[in-house]
């Protein structure tokens, strides 16, 4: 490969990551069901525990990942892409028309459906970006997991904000950008986003950590970007409009980085043709003798010998951190361990999330997107600090990457127990550590599940951990929050109940943070069985890091 050829193919890569960073910018519409949940429960005069189950039902959604997961190895991005943009386009769409009135509210079960639509088309949008970009950048998993689902928590505030700032909290027209916008971006990205032949150099590998600090510090700008916002807050229509304008150049600033790479490709075009009329001479040069070149080969094919034997012997049974079958996989019991534990995590963030509506009405605060955007900015920050940060720790003294998941959890506790305290403020800070705790647990399982399993099936494994979405969202939301809600709630005219005070969310919140206590001493027992794998990880690195030293005496 030429040497522009190899910077031209870097080029489209990172083209490709800015498309898939703003695919990921609004694939978080499944966490916004709280800016329009009392809307639908006005107009279709539901319960909370009917309520709670149409959320249910959005993650219900994220079930059928399945077969975004068996897609991944057999369609090419761009369709993955465009099936996700077309189901959120129909799903979203009906419920605008419901809320908007437009058309008559729809049977239940119907509601149920395009609820489980909307929910699943941001599978096939994570899929594709999540598997293209992982195998695209295979030795920065962590940076890579972290930024883009930083972008997914940001999603929400991003939404939020905008409808805030543009149509004074419409729920109609919030629903409107859930359907129109998500589509429009999946279009852009069908044109750049696909895998790309890998460069293992040395160069290239700094290269890529170079990048990515710049990605990192545009998400931190829009990030406190977005808090800032919501701090001040202004109603003047003006200055929401330059709050508007401001942020997305924000988001298109990333392009900065791909275009850096092309005109850099460009300019080693004169450098190339001087190394092609040199290329005789060099060859002479680096020419291996007859003899030499002939004990290489020979040493090679033995040690091929050698590893297909091993491969002969061990295929019926890998070991943790080579590549697994699904089925292999879910033999393990390092593969259940992880599920679990992701299941105590994200099952009792999203219970937080799909009620935030009603949780800051029962703690006695009429305008709860304060709380939303919150989550979703500090949730942000939690996956882009901790994709990084693991993965600096990895690098440096082969720290098991499950002991942050670890660490989450104990926090995540700390936050809930506040929330059932009902203590003055205590919404802003458990809304800050839901976020932040939630993120850390999305982003830092992405790395994890593809280091102990590999990347070959990786699509579907992915697809398969996030089936502890629906999961936890029914058992913690629709069953626990739904019930224990409803069972203290007050009956209103039409058919709906509602309950103000401390009462109504107490006891969920004590035994969700028993759950997270328990996903802790999971996480912990995970690192200890997975500290093999990643000494081994922290070990592989350094020759060629010794390598790097040498070449550069």
């Amino acid at each position: 490969m030429g040497i522009r050829e190899s910077h031209t193919f870097s080029a489209w890569k990172w083209l490709g990551f800015v498309s898939a960073v703003w695919v990921q910018t609004i694939s978080g519409n499944n966490y916004t069901f709280s800016n329009y949940s009392d809307a639908i429960k006005t107009l279709m005069n539901l319960t909370q525990l009917q309520l709670n189950n149409l959320s249910v039902a959005k993650d219900v959604g994220k079930a059928f990942g399945l077969l975004a997961g068996l897609a991944s190895d057999r369609l090419p991005t761009p369709v993955i892409l465009l099936i996700g943009a077309i189901e959120g386009l129909i799903g979203y769409g009906a419920q605008w028309l419901v809320v908007s009135q437009k058309i008559q509210p729809l049977p239940y079960w119907q509601m149920c459906i395009f609820m489980c639509l909307g929910g699943n088309s941001t599978t096939w949008m994570n899929t594709a970006v999540l598997v293209t970009c992982i195998r695209n950048f295979r030795r920065n998993r962590g940076p890579v997991s972290g930024i883009l689902k930083g972008y997914v928590g940001l999603s929400t505030a991003i939404f939020t904000d905008l409808c805030s700032a543009l149509f004074s909290d419409d729920p109609a027209r919030f629903l409107v950008m859930l359907a129109v916008i998500p589509f429009a971006v999946c279009l852009v990205a069908i044109l750049f986003l696909r895998e790309i032949p890998q460069s293992t150099s040395v160069a290239a590998e700094k290269e890529e950590a170079r990048y990515f600090a710049i990605f990192n510090i545009v998400a931190v700008v829009v990030a406190v970007y977005l808090l800032t916002y919501d701090l001040i807050g202004s109603t003047n229509q003006v200055f929401s409009l330059v709050f508007a304008v401001i942020l997305l150049i924000l988001l298109a600033s990333p392009l900065a980085v791909p275009i850096y790479a092309f005109v850099k490709s460009w300019r080693l075009v004169g450098f190339e043709a001087d190394m092609e009329r040199q290329q005789p001479l060099l060859k002479e040069e680096t020419m291996s003798p007859p003899s030499e070149t002939k004990e290489i080969i020979t040493e090679v094919a033995a040690a091929a010998s050698a590893d297909d034997a091993t491969v002969l012997v061990e295929k019926t049974k890998p070991v943790i951190g080579e590549e697994h079958t699904i089925m292999e996989a879910m033999q393990t019991w390092d593969f259940w361990v992880m599920f679990i534990s992701f299941l105590c995590g994200v099952g009792t963030g999203m219970a937080v999330i799909n009620n935030m509506a009603q949780i800051g009405l029962a703690l006695g605060h009429a305008d709860v997107s304060i709380f939303i955007s919150l989550t979703s900015i500090w949730g942000f920050f939690g996956r882009i600090i901790s994709g990084s940060v693991s993965e600096y720790f990895l690098k440096k003294a082969g720290t098991p990457r499950p002991l942050w998941n670890a660490a989450s959890q104990i926090l995540m506790a700390v936050g809930l127990l506040l929330m059932a305290l009902a203590l003055p403020g205590c919404l802003y800070i458990g809304s800050i550590v839901v976020g932040m705790c939630y993120g850390v647990r999305l982003a830092v399982t992405v790395p994890v599940a593809s280091e102990l399993f590999g990347l070959k099936y990786y699509g579907l494994l992915y697809n398969i951990l996030i089936l502890n979405l629906p999961i936890g969202s029914f058992l913690f939301s629709g069953l626990l929050a739904g019930y224990l809600y409803d069972a203290q709630a007050t009956p209103t005219p039409g058919g709906g109940n509602t309950c103000v005070g401390a009462h109504c969310y107490g006891l969920v919140f004590i035994i969700m943070a028993m759950a997270s206590l328990i996903g802790f001493g999971l996480d912990v027992l995970l690192a200890i069985r997975t500290k093999n794998i990643y000494t081994k990880i922290f070990n592989s690195r350094k020759p060629k890091k010794s390598l790097a030293a040498s070449n550069g005496q």
